[in-house]
């Protein structure tokens, strides 16, 4: 079933209502920026991703097919353009690296979250560091699709759409990327 707010905010949009149009970017522009900042781990690129998404949806609106849940297509973007920035990027920022103007913080402390407070932002148990640190190391057809369902919490079918893969595939890629997982993590946790 297609998601009515998504759908009727996209027509009114379509429209010309700018109103409906910021009421989408307010719905995804976390999501798409926590989506963008775990495959990239870079937050001005992440940023950058962000707005390129929605200048994207803006001027493609006409082409949002109804029938199609709008995250899933809007998803499909943010993932598309992180991708292609992955493809044209030197490595250049770790996770792990310290951040210069902030002692004691790293690439971590960074990520946002929808419940997280400035302060346990700060205070990420290491459980989590070393679970991420894994998930960021994984290969990238692995990394993706783990993102997407373990972090931004979508179901195998949703990830099947964005991914355009069969679902078939994305259970199997779930089940080798948990696997690389768990011999990565069997000792450290």
């Amino acid at each position: 079933m297609v998601d009515n707010l998504d759908v009727r905010l996209a027509k009114l949009a379509r429209k010309g209502d700018q109103r409906a149009f910021a009421e989408i970017v307010e719905l995804y522009k976390d999501k798409i920026f926590h989506l963008a900042y775990r495959m990239l781990s870079n937050r001005h690129e992440a940023e950058d991703v962000v707005q390129e998404t929605f200048l994207r949806v803006y001027k493609n609106l006409d082409r949002y097919d109804e029938n199609q849940k709008f995250s899933t297509w809007i998803y499909r973007i943010g993932k598309n353009l992180s991708i292609d920035r992955l493809r044209k990027r030197k490595p250049s920022f770790s996770l792990d690296a310290d951040l210069n103007e902030s002692e004691g913080m790293d690439g971590y402390s960074l990520i946002p979250s929808d419940n997280r407070t400035p302060e346990s932002e700060m205070l990420l148990s290491e459980t989590q560091r070393i679970i991420h640190q894994a998930i960021d190391g994984l290969p990238a057809k692995y990394k993706t699709i783990m993102i997407l369902r373990y972090i931004q919490d979508l179901s195998l079918q949703e990830v099947s759409e964005i991914m355009d893969l069969p679902v078939t595939t994305i259970k199997t890629r779930v089940h080798r990327g948990r696997e690389f997982l768990r011999k990565k993590l069997e000792y450290k946790l």
